[in-house]
């Protein structure tokens, strides 16, 4: 591809993002993302014929995005703990930056299950679990964590992130009662979240 090609795909790419985050996969239409990107529509067909394969494009574009934000988790060199940490500082800023993702995300997943089937399908997950039982072996006995029982812990980091945002417009009314703003609320959660889970691993053995 020309230079010219890269930037016009990256004007896409941007433009088409932000249409259906805003709107949906259901609710874009390809003239709204040629708007936003400032091309007409002819365009944006030559380079991606249908809404669909700009969709799937953009859905596994995020996906990969976030999986590359989150490389150190596999650092050896890292105790769990500091991956908890970088974990929850890492993500609850990337989704600051992306607050309409959650929602995004848990809408086409419930949508289109067969994408995100898909997708994972192309990721080795039990060699994850094992990398990371094997690198905090003696970390993870120590809490009484079991290869068995990692998928729980994960799945519990992630949701304690994504909650807030997926429930944000609630949750800015329930805060701002007691005085609270989301963004303060989601600063101090960084660390309060990585402390309780810590707090509550050190407790599973009692």
């Amino acid at each position: 591809m020309t230079e010219k090609d890269n930037q016009t795909e990256e004007k896409i790419f941007e433009a088409a993002t932000e249409v259906f985050i805003e709107k949906g996969m259901d609710g874009s239409r390809m003239q709204d993302i040629a708007d936003r990107a400032g091309m007409n529509k002819s365009l944006l067909h030559y380079y991606y014929r249908t809404k669909d394969r700009l969709f799937n494009a953009v859905f596994e574009m995020i996906a990969l995005q976030m999986m590359k934000k989150f490389a150190p988790v596999f650092d050896a060199n890292t105790s769990f703990e500091n991956k908890i940490r970088f974990f929850f500082s890492e993500h609850i800023s990337f989704l600051q930056k992306n607050p309409r993702l959650p929602a995004f995300l848990l809408n086409e997943i419930n949508r289109n299950p067969d994408r995100i089937r898909k997708f994972v399908s192309n990721v080795n997950v039990e060699n994850f679990w094992n990398m990371l039982y094997t690198q905090h072996k003696n970390e993870l006995d120590k809490y009484g964590i079991t290869r068995e029982n990692i998928p729980q812990i994960m799945t519990t980091l992630v949701s304690m992130s994504v909650f807030p945002f997926a429930a944000k417009n609630l949750l800015e009314g329930i805060l701002g009662q007691i005085g609270l703003k989301f963004e303060d609320y989601m600063e101090e959660r960084k660390t309060f979240a990585a402390d309780f889970v810590i707090s509550g691993l050190k407790n599973m053995k009692k």
